[in-house]
């Protein structure tokens, strides 16, 4: 046998399969018993690697906290101050029972404080100085059940609009009457009471106000919608409703 000539074969055939192993792929090495691929060559520094994924930007995470939504309750009732126009100032006390005079010029619009009903409606100025009854010390005046629940009583008007009775449905803001001084008043203003409905009509010791309605008045004249409800209601779980003055 030439074994010259067999060296030179074996050779030629082992540089075959190393050029078709480097053709085909990355080739395999054994290590420690196992078979493992060797790492990929390094990729020049400031190119891609044709094998990497395309970068994807990260998705924002949601937020942990919910966003804050207003309280249905909070946002239910509307309120608007009682009085349009101005000028007009309010004091923080009142004679004998919690309430608030509103001063204004005669003529103003008296307004429903909030959407509602209209109870009662005192179209004429039954006063007199002599008798002094309680009952008519309001003079001209309109009480309004609220959809809140809340009974608002507005007295010492010039006049009524027409259209405004008993029954009659109102919006806040809506114009019932006229600021006047008919009643047990020397001045003009608007007596501006607040109370549970009782008996919705009749009891005047109720109607006249039983809660300070300064901190109300307050809050719509900036344009807050503070509720009396809340307050309203703990009164009425005290006091309940009485009978009698």
């Amino acid at each position: 046998m030439d074994y010259r000539r067999l060296r030179v074969s074996l050779a030629a055939t082992f540089a075959a399969v190393a050029v078709a192993t480097a053709a085909c792929g990355t080739a395999t090495r054994e290590v420690a018993g196992s078979w493992e691929t060797p790492p990929p060559a390094a990729t020049p520094s400031g190119l891609a690697s044709p094998s990497a994924a395309p970068a994807v930007p990260p998705t924002p995470s949601a937020s942990t906290s919910p966003a804050k939504s207003k309280s249905p309750k909070a946002a239910r009732y509307k309120y608007v101050f009682p009085v349009g126009g101005k000028p007009f100032s309010y004091a923080r006390t009142h004679h004998d029972y919690p309430a608030t005079d509103i001063i204004a010029k005669c003529g103003l619009p008296a307004r429903a404080a909030t959407d509602g009903v209209v109870l009662e409606v005192s179209l004429v100025d039954k006063y007199d100085k002599a008798t002094d009854n309680p009952a008519l010390r309001g003079g001209i005046s309109v009480s309004i059940l609220g959809d809140d629940g809340v009974r608002y009583y507005g007295a010492h008007l010039s006049a009524v609009l027409a259209g405004i009775r008993p029954g009659v449905r109102v919006r806040a803001g809506q114009q019932f009457g006229r600021v006047g001084s008919t009643g047990n008043s020397s001045a003009c203003h608007l007596h501006f009471g607040i109370s549970p409905p009782c008996a919705k009509t009749g009891d005047w010791w109720n109607r006249r106000g039983v809660i300070w309605p300064y901190t109300y008045l307050d809050a719509w004249r900036a344009g807050t919608m503070r509720s009396p409800k809340s307050a309203v209601a703990t009164w009425q779980a005290n006091h309940g409703c009485p009978a009698a003055p």
